[in-house]
């Protein structure tokens, strides 16, 4: 394994000197700032046991952000601040294969911010155009172009069938004490593949879809405090706009951390989930289709289960994918989950006049 500078150096054969420093608080990529003569930079090392196909990663960002800054220079907007710059290796590579250390590099993007913890509504409406926007942008880009990197990613019906594979395995022996969560996810079964189907038919349209739609993936500018760029585009590939709309919701929409387990503080806020909607539905409320506007407010809660059903399935396989820092953690995400999951649900139909108000 090479260290980060050495890596940075390739990069720019001809800096003398360069500068590297931690970056962010991702838990996929090792990120760092690159301080050279020319400018500032961001570099990454990029997880290949999570992202095997790096050709088909690179292949997905390149193409969508050369899509975005082509809308950004016909709207007259600055293209190197309306989405990610990546630069090629001096060989003209997408990226570096060292031994196997996979690492990529693109502009910092500088004067900008970004918000760990969504603390208002406001907060929350530009997220949602900044959403909105980027599924606008790409509306008319052809998603059967892009490489599916993670294989079924956002697909409800194998992730269901991943949780009975954990229940019937039990590997952790922990299923005697979880049966009444198995419960909850057994009795939405059939729910689980409501956009499944559709995508399968192809009455939903298969979209370009960003899959970690969180307020912190978001640039804002800190000159107007409006959103500049949606970053961490990795998991781009694809998929449905419910996807990333649903996520938002799930992520954003309440006032309780995603492991709080104290269950009577988890809520879900009508009121952020108002401002969201109204901000990403500015922006791409005429790229919809009659059946994405049908299954929008079901959005939220297909993903908040989905999530749910993965931390539940983790607790029973012995924690193995998802790091956690105590005994139970796993099953405290999973109960916060389902808790918003049964509060969505009771408030459907107000999440459906929320969404009319802004069509």
């Amino acid at each position: 394994m090479i260290d980060i500078l050495t890596a940075a150096q390739l990069f720019f054969p001809n800096e003398k000197d360069i500068k590297c420093e931690p970056l962010g608080n991702g838990h996929i990529n090792s990120t760092f700032l690159v301080t050279t003569s020319r400018g500032k930079y961001v570099i990454q090392k990029i997880n290949t046991s999570i992202f095997k196909d790096v050709n088909g990663l690179m292949s997905n960002v390149q193409a969508v952000t050369h899509h975005i800054r082509k809308k950004a220079r016909a709207e007259g907007c600055d293209p190197e601040r309306a989405t990610l710059h990546f630069m090629p290796t001096p060989n003209g590579d997408r990226y570096l294969n060292l031994n196997g250390d996979v690492y990529r590099i693109y502009v910092y993007v500088d004067n900008a911010y970004t918000i760990e913890k969504m603390e208002n509504e406001e907060d929350f409406y530009w997220a949602g155009v900044a959403f909105g926007k980027f599924a606008n942008d790409l509306s008319d880009f052809d998603a059967s172009k892009l490489s599916e990197t993670i294989a079924n990613f956002h697909n409800t019906v194998s992730r269901y069938n991943d949780f009975e594979k954990a229940v019937e395995a039990n590997i952790s022996g922990r299923r005697d004490e979880v049966t009444d969560e198995i419960e909850f996810v057994r009795a939405r079964k059939s729910f689980t593949s409501l956009f499944v189907d559709r995508l399968n038919d192809g009455s939903l349209p298969v979209r370009v879809t960003h899959n970690d739609t969180k307020i912190n993936n978001v640039l804002f500018d800190e000159a107007s405090n409006r959103p500049s760029t949606v970053i961490d585009l990795d998991t781009v590939m694809p998929g449905s706009y419910l996807y990333d709309f649903g996520d938002a919701i799930r992520s954003g929409a309440t006032h309780a951390a995603e492991d709080e387990k104290n269950l009577d503080l988890v809520d879900f806020d009508l009121g952020l989930y108002e401002a969201f909607t109204k901000g990403y539905l500015s922006q791409c409320k005429d790229s919809l289709t009659e059946v994405e506007i049908e299954l929008l407010p079901y959005a939220s809660i297909m993903l908040t289960l989905e999530c749910g059903m993965r931390f539940l399935g983790d607790h029973l396989n012995g924690d193995v994918y998802f790091r956690i820092h105590r005994e139970g953690h796993n099953l405290d995400r999973c109960r916060t989950q389902f808790k918003l999951v049964s509060e969505m649900e009771n408030k459907i139909e107000e999440m459906k006049k929320i969404i009319e108000k802004y069509l």
